[in-house]
């Protein structure tokens, strides 16, 4: 009985006969196999209508186009201003710190073009004149305008407070740190040495120092700093011996990280979110002490505009009626306090990790 192999079955002993089936030959005699065969093309179902198919490594020129980019990007720029937008409009006190706080920033800086006149520049036919249409905020007893002194103060209180609580925060956060992790004699002699600025009158301290020092701008940031350090040894050094025996600080020590990578990347950033708002207090706590020492003729001497000058020279006509002399500047100062006291919260939030969801 004579054997038919199937159709398209090659001999591999016969060699140059084709060893492909009908229906993938071209031409005649597979044209009707191949019709048969042929699959159509997938009809775009209501879930994948409009998806580019296409993987990327073969899109080009004359492809498919390239999708627009993802909104829910991982870009750290990108998830930190969502993250930003997020903290302000969630809450409208913090919304309304941060827009003071701005506020105040633009005065700093551009104080001296915004001021209507030279803060400077005094008057004796305008002296004690109340507040009017050419003068907003009334003049002092020298005929000086008083908003235009308010607004280029800024600019000296606000210094003073950032350079002071930053020095504060630098050293204090190095001392406390240390103290934390390394504990023993490093702990037992910074503690000592806090102990020992803690046990004055904070205030009655800085007044000695700048007895000490001598009036000037730099020794008013030196003594704020000075009676604000123990502040930031002793928060972070609280939080530092809570975190250092967590499972990812004995991870990192086993991955082979020294001492300072272990303090420096994993113990102060998990450590800053409860100090920023401590910072935002003592921002406030800053401003008050500068013009508590300029009030009482230790800090900013005059004629250097500064707020805490402005109140101890309106102080003395408030009884003869001249009350905008002491008003005005006196409430720059309230809203100055109030605004880094409401800003903590929002500093808070803004660098948790835990908070970027």
């Amino acid at each position: 009985m004579k054997h038919h192999d199937p159709p398209g079955y090659a001999d591999p002993l016969n060699k140059g006969v084709e060893s492909k089936p009908p229906f993938l030959r071209g031409g005649r005699g597979g044209s009707h196999a191949a019709k048969v065969c042929r699959i159509p093309p997938a009809t775009p179902t209501p879930l994948t209508r409009g998806l580019n198919q296409n993987p990327p490594f073969l899109r080009g020129a004359g492809g498919d186009p390239t999708p627009p980019d993802d909104p829910n990007s991982s870009n750290p720029m990108t998830l930190s201003l969502r993250h930003t937008r997020y903290v302000i409009q969630e809450n409208g006190v913090t919304f309304a710190a941060f827009a003071l706080f701005f506020l105040f920033v633009i005065l700093a800086i551009f104080g001296d073009g915004i001021a209507p006149y030279n803060p400077l520049t005094s008057n004796a036919s305008l002296a004690l004149s109340p507040p009017s249409s050419q003068h907003w905020f009334g003049t002092d007893a020298l005929g000086r305008d008083i908003l235009s002194r308010v607004i280029v103060a800024t600019r000296l209180d606000l210094g003073i407070a950032i350079a002071a609580v930053a020095v504060s925060f630098v050293i204090g956060s190095a001392v406390g740190i240390l103290a934390g992790y390394w504990g023993g004699w490093v702990d037992a002699i910074a503690g000592r040495c806090i102990d020992t600025i803690m046990a004055f009158p904070l205030f009655v301290l800085a007044m000695g120092i700048m007895a000490a020092l001598g009036d000037s701008v730099e020794n008013i940031i030196y003594a704020t700093a000075i009676i604000n350090l123990p502040l930031y040894a002793r928060v972070i050094r609280s939080e530092v011996l809570v975190i250092k025996n967590a499972g990812y600080i004995e991870a990192a020590k086993l991955s082979g990280h020294n001492d300072a990578q272990i303090m420096f990347r994993y113990l102060f950033p998990n450590a800053l979110p409860v100090m920023m708002v401590h910072i935002s207090l003592n921002m406030g706590w800053a401003i008050l002490n500068a013009a508590g020492l300029s009030f009482i003729g230790l800090g900013v001497q005059p004629p250097t505009p500064e707020w805490g000058i402005m109140v101890a020279e309106g102080a003395t006509y408030i009884i003869s009626g001249e009350w905008w002399l002491a008003i005005f500047p006196g409430v720059v100062l309230m809203i100055a306090v109030l605004c880094f006291n409401l800003l903590g919260d929002g500093l808070r939030d803004l660098v948790d990790p835990r908070k970027r969801t």
